[in-house]
């Protein structure tokens, strides 16, 4: 098992190579902006990090009394309440892993290629860490982790959740409730909550936690942990969530299940729509195939579901009645895990395809990206969360690399290039 994992890692990673170094494309006949140029003064290369600075941000794992030779697991999620406090989602954590001085040769993926490669880690962050499977053998009972190795040796089931500080330093660790996460998938504050209550969405427990701002309270619980279903009490493998202002919010249940459910603001289930598509192909309204990302326009109360396995959005009201749609490009050239709309009204991707945050105006227009891959400070290996600051700092998790990653706006960038930051209304 452990081999094939390394095997598949691999081939993975050649992939990978042959798409990196081209920017993303715009798709059906799209237009891009006609200057690339993030920070006026630069002639080329600024695609890599774009308008922004890297900052050294979080501290290491490693500063950490007692974690002296761990570090972050597979990256979930990251969201910005404020400069101060930012909440990062992870799988555990990991052990640091000194590159081996010899490469090790791959001949059953070719008869010269080498492992590592480049400046690429050793391992992904996400084969690496826990859970192991779903279920057991019965296929019922939820499974056991030991796919990810021994427990203190392998990975610490610790700091699933945390919170650090502009500086980077940890100032929170919700490490009451590590044990009550199997695969933690993302977390969030609604912008419109004056309250500020923390979400946290579980797919591997088929459930949806609130807290209670400091944490020290498990507020509701929506879905019931560890059973699987399709009815509205249930969720089978729940990705995302998304807030209209009137407080009514929508559930990406999403790995399984192919829909999205609305509630409101209380958490009483409203309505459900979606029907399971033909992966790859389907090009029917309503149809889709891993439901992975959704978004809300506040102003026109659009909901933007990311389709992900047919790699496109599909657009719809509020009820579900569908409007519009668009191709993201053909997988695995583009993969897009997450989306967000900032309060400028643009949609920026998450593409694990390209290794690129990519910029789309809300009828679907390509209009910008930056990135590169790597495990480099700076670059993009599987993001799979992405928020930004009131200050204008964006914050990216990654499930390959591990851990979280800040960027700070560069001087004198073009306003164009820059996420804008999130709508925060009903708190500051």
């Amino acid at each position: 098992m452990r081999k094939m994992r390394v095997n598949v890692g691999a081939t993975l990673v050649l992939l990978s190579l042959l798409v990196v170094a081209y920017l993303h494309a715009p798709v059906g006949g799209q237009t891009a902006v006609t200057s690339i140029a993030a920070v006026p003064s630069e002639k080329a290369g600024q695609d890599v990090f774009g308008a922004y600075n890297v900052a050294q941000w979080p501290k290491p794992l490693t500063s950490i009394k007692g974690h002296e030779n761990w570090t972050w697991g597979a990256g979930q999620y990251v969201f910005a309440e404020s400069p101060n406090r930012v909440f990062v989602l992870q799988r555990g954590e990991l052990p640091v892993v000194n590159r081996p001085k010899q490469p090790v040769r791959l001949p059953q993926i070719g008869p010269s290629i080498e492992f590592p490669m480049f400046r690429l880690p050793m391992r992904d962050a996400t084969t690496a860490s826990p859970p192991g499977a779903l279920f057991g053998p019965d296929g019922k009972t939820p499974g056991d982790d030991l796919d990810a190795g021994m427990p203190g040796v392998d990975y610490r089931w610790e700091h699933i959740v945390t919170v650090f500080d502009a500086q980077g330093n940890l100032i929170e660790d919700w490490t009451q409730w590590d044990k009550m996460f199997r695969r933690p998938h993302a977390v969030y504050i609604s912008p419109y909550d004056p309250e500020k209550n923390v979400w946290i969405v579980d797919d591997y427990r088929h459930a949806i936690f609130r807290f209670s701002h400091d944490g020290k309270k498990l507020l509701q619980t929506i879905g019931e942990p560890n059973v699987p279903g399709t009815d509205d009490k249930h969720f089978y493998r729940p990705t995302f969530m998304a807030w209209l202002p009137d407080g009514t919010f929508f559930v990406a249940d999403g790995y399984q299940n192919t829909r999205v459910v609305k509630f409101d603001k209380s958490g009483k289930y409203l309505m459900t729509w979606g029907q399971r598509g033909e992966a790859g192909k389907e090009t029917r309204p309503a149809y889709f195939n891993n439901v992975h990302g959704i978004a809300v326009d506040p102003q026109t109360r659009r909901v933007f579901v990311n389709d992900r396995g047919n790699g496109r959005v599909q657009v719809f009201d509020e009820n579900g009645k569908f409007l519009d749609e668009w191709s993201f490009g053909p997988r695995p050239v583009s993969d897009i895990h997450m989306f967000i709309i900032t309060s400028d009204r643009f949609l920026w991707a998450a593409d694990r395809g390209t290794s690129k945050l990519v910029k789309y105006s809300l009828d679907g227009k390509f209009l910008y990206s930056w990135g590169v891959w790597g495990d480099f400070p700076g670059a993009f290996w599987g993001v799979h969360g992405m928020s930004v600051d009131q200050e204008g700092n964006v914050y990216t998790a990654a499930v390959d690399s591990g851990g979280a990653q800040k960027f700070t706006p560069r001087a004198g960038a073009n306003p164009a290039f820059l996420l804008g930051k999130q709508v925060n209304p009903g708190w500051k």
